[in-house]
């Protein structure tokens, strides 16, 4: 598979489009920088110590299953009540003596998603790129499988709301992120045309492999890049300002 160079911007820039489809956590916000503070500040909170000797085992926990269940949703395999309680009941059930129950579970949900919604960090360079492209005169049109509450806080905390045209999400579109039917839903919503619509994210299955199977280009960002990857894109690009050169 051929990627386009950054270094080629005339004949990347011959292609001209008018709507851009962005992922947000982890594409804008950095979602997982936030969540390790948050973290933190959850086991504080909950005084987790009383039954974790060393804190590192139910982060580590918490992640494993944070990114099992997301898959998950994703693929429509569970609901979003199940991805909540799960992903604390299961690094909970590692602390000494402690039951998970559903109450501690949506208690430690709630605290935390107070937690991370009200962190404001982004990923290097992104409101350096929104500031680019609105200059530019793209539409922009946020595209998250995130919950409806938790995503609108990440925004105002960010500062990155009134950059966007349109947001959509999973909820309001009865349907995730990788499937057809999102997809389908942020076309209408937002009145893009897919021949000139890019979708720019970080996750090659959910941002990616959806978009080109919609009939979307797309942009993939490789923010963390330890494997090659396998699925086919249109541009590849490891750091936000590059999408600077290819728009």
């Amino acid at each position: 598979m051929e990627i386009p160079s950054i270094c080629t911007t005339f004949a990347v820039r011959m292609k001209r489009y008018t709507d851009l489809f962005i992922d947000f956590d982890d594409t804008l916000y950095d979602t997982h920088g936030n969540a390790v503070i948050a973290l933190g500040e959850l086991f504080d909170a909950m005084q987790l110590g009383r039954w974790f000797a060393d804190p590192q085992v139910f982060y580590d926990e918490y992640w494993k299953a944070n990114i099992d269940l997301w898959t998950r949703y994703s693929k429509g395999e569970i609901t979003r009540d199940y991805l909540i309680v799960e992903r604390f009941r299961r690094p909970l059930s590692f602390g000494e003596g402690l039951e998970p129950t559903d109450q501690l579970c949506l208690e430690a949900s709630d605290r935390f998603l107070d937690f991370c919604s009200s962190k404001p960090g982004l990923v290097d360079g992104a409101r350096e790129l929104m500031d680019y492209l609105r200059r530019q005169g793209y539409r922009m049109h946020m595209c998250s499988n995130g919950f409806h509450e938790v995503q609108y806080k990440k925004l105002r905390a960010c500062g990155l709301t009134d950059y966007f045209d349109t947001i959509v999400l999973s909820e309001d579109a009865g349907a995730n992120k990788p499937s057809q039917a999102f997809f389908d839903y942020a076309l209408r919503q937002t009145g893009a045309r897919k021949e000139t619509t890019l979708m720019i994210g970080d996750n090659l299955q959910t941002d990616i492999v959806g978009a080109k199977r919609a009939g979307l280009d797309a942009a993939y960002f490789n923010r963390f890049p330890d494997y090659p990857a396998t699925e086919p894109f249109d541009y590849e690009v490891k750091s936000l300002a590059e999408l600077m050169v290819i728009l």
